[in-house]
């Protein structure tokens, strides 16, 4: 059964990305929860999806300096327990991000908290960013790790992911066909399809038999893949 993950958490009635949003989630019963991991420069793991907050980089601001809404990593995964977390390290050499590591460093911060608080076996971790994809494999052989995409071939892109022994790949929906979905279960991986909030779009995802649906209406594709699976 397609599995449904609330895109930054329930954030119809909350602000995305909070605590708030993924209590929500909770209680709507998702199976899970996908949100964006950013470090400060200060080195606290905080939730946010955005680089900046009024033009200011989370990635040069003192966590202490953030305003009271952006929850810690530490934070959002004991709000959540019980469901399985996307954690999406937001890492990537695109003109509107601040900073990107390529050393490996953010990667290991993050596993290495997930590690401490024993929380690893819920988590998948995704990223745009195939080097980091592969960093955290390099570093963790158990770790669930899915590569997210949307202007990158899905065939090539499975044939990576399976080649680096990645868990997943992690398209935007309308990349996804019959046949995507018959190459990746025979390649061992897992299509987790976002951000699918139409009930069409939904209702033909789950007609597939995608792994997850990561969307922003968590409610109504609850009520959609349930109706699918009667």
């Amino acid at each position: 059964m397609t599995s449904i993950f609330a895109h930054r958490g329930a954030h119809l009635r909350e602000r995305e990305n909070t605590l708030g949003a993924f209590r929500e989630a909770v209680a709507l019963g998702v199976a899970g929860v996908e949100l964006d991991v950013r470090r400060t420069n200060d080195g606290v793991l905080v939730i946010h999806h955005d680089p900046a907050i009024d033009d200011v980089p989370l990635a040069h601001t003192r966590a202490r300096d953030l305003p009271a809404y952006v929850p810690t990593l530490e934070e959002a995964m004991d709000a959540l327990g019980g469901v399985t977390v996307n954690v999406e390290i937001k890492n990537s050499k695109s003109a509107n991000e601040p900073t990107y590591d390529d050393t490996g460093a953010f990667v290991r911060e993050v596993l290495d908290f997930l590690h401490g608080a024993d929380v690893a076996s819920s988590v998948i971790i995704s990223c745009f960013d195939l080097t980091t994809c592969a960093q955290v494999r390099d570093d963790d052989l158990e770790m669930r790790v899915g590569w997210l995409i949307w202007d990158v071939p899905l065939a090539s892109a499975l044939t990576k992911a399976h080649v680096l022994g990645l868990n997943a790949v992690n398209p935007y929906f309308s990349l996804v066909s019959a046949e995507a979905q018959r190459q990746a279960i025979g390649l061992g991986l897992d299509l987790n399809v976002w951000t699918v909030n139409e009930p069409e779009d939904i209702a033909a995802m789950a007609a597939l038999g995608v792994a997850s649906i990561i969307t922003d209406q968590p409610a109504r594709a609850l009520r959609l893949v349930a109706k699918e699976t009667d």
